[in-house]
């Protein structure tokens, strides 16, 4: 074969490859919106809350259709894997859409089910640990053992990993960072998303804009009052570099940044979340908890479920989902927030679900 036959056989192929991809994308758009358009207001509006899972969690699934469900400790205690993915299997046939179901297995300080001898020998180190001990392919090695216990037990999203950078050892948020190097931060991020996504589990980065040296949201409001060059010198950087890595969701922290908003927290600020899309975010970014102090001694949980979608959340943790949804409901019904509002981040959510497999 000649050499112009040649470069027209590959300008063919590459064509077919371009148009094959097209269409792929073409069926995919058709399946969300077909799912989107089997909805009601509330199977919609309940896709956007990912929910504490609560003592009724079937009947929950059946009556509200939350998009997916948080686990904490308490789910594992004196549970075996079979139970637990028993459950989790059970949950998922009670959904009309596959559910995502998360937990926050960082390691160290913060391990949901490692903790349990039923599920693991022993809780999973925390980053800075894995790291010393075995450098960066510790790391990678640790992501794909926590994705083989979590996909074994139906578990399919781990809120981590950990992105911010702050200064001090002294800090809240240490010994859950991966450290006070930005940069180091920022390539262990990278990694821990593309292996994740590898592994076939949902990966989370949080807690967008950055906690730096501020205290706990847990139990009551946070003001940062650092210049938002702090924010993109540092504080960034790890963000940015998971997204460009395909991170598929961001956690948005309830500490008052007061660079982007003097006023409402990040999880209920449209300047905050217009923050994180300038980074180049295209999929889910959900809130942190809004049961947490910062917002629970402020607003009410109808009010903070509003606002976190006006803020251009698209989807929200809440142990008080069934108030949220109604909340939500009303304010889309009233004409504050619009429909098309809804289906935007619906397709956010649904897209991440089928990159997972569950769709």
């Amino acid at each position: 074969m000649g050499k112009k036959a040649t470069r027209a056989l590959c300008a063919v192929l590459a064509l077919g490859l371009m148009l094959s991809a097209a269409v792929t994308a073409s069926a995919k758009n058709e399946q969300t919106e077909k799912i989107i358009a089997g909805m009601s207001l509330s199977e919609k509006v309940g896709q956007m809350f990912l929910a504490v899972c609560p003592a009724d969690a079937l009947g929950a699934v059946k009556t509200y259709q939350p998009g997916g469900y948080v686990l904490f400790a308490r789910d594992f205690e004196d549970e075996t894997p079979a139970n637990v993915k028993k459950k989790t299997a059970g949950w998922q046939r009670a959904s009309k859409v596959p559910m995502l179901i998360a937990v926050d297995e960082e390691g160290g300080t913060v391990t949901r089910v490692s903790r349990f001898n039923a599920f693991r020998s022993g809780k999973f180190a925390s980053p800075q640990a894995v790291y010393k001990a075995g450098g960066a392919d510790a790391i990678l090695k640790d992501v794909r053992e926590k994705a083989e216990l979590l996909l074994a037990i139906g578990v399919n999203v781990n809120l981590a990993p950990v992105a911010d950078v702050p200064t001090s050892e002294k800090s809240y948020i240490y010994g859950r960072s991966f450290g006070t190097d930005p940069a180091l931060t920022a390539k262990y991020v990278a990694a821990v998303v593309k292996e994740s996504r590898k592994a076939g589990i949902g990966a989370v980065l949080k807690h967008f804009p950055g906690y730096g040296d501020n205290g706990d949201t847990h139990t009551g409001i946070i003001v940062d009052d650092r210049p938002l060059s702090a924010f993109e010198k540092r504080d960034f950087l790890p963000f940015r570099s998971g997204v460009e890595a395909g991170a598929q969701a961001v956690l948005v922290s309830h500490n008052i940044v007061t660079a982007l908003d003097k006023k409402y927290p990040a999880s209920l600020s449209p300047k905050a979340v217009k923050a994180l899309r300038n980074l180049g975010f295209k999929s889910v970014a959900m809130t942190d908890d809004l049961a947490m102090g910062a917002i629970a001694e402020v607003y009410g949980q109808a009010d903070a479920a509003v606002l976190a979608v006006e803020a251009g959340n698209d989807m929200l943790i809440s142990a008080d989902f069934k108030t949220g949804i109604a909340a939500v409901v009303k304010a889309v019904e009233s004409g504050r927030i619009s429909e098309a509002r809804i289906d935007e981040s619906l397709r956010r959510i649904l897209e991440w679900k089928r990159q997972l497999g569950l769709i």
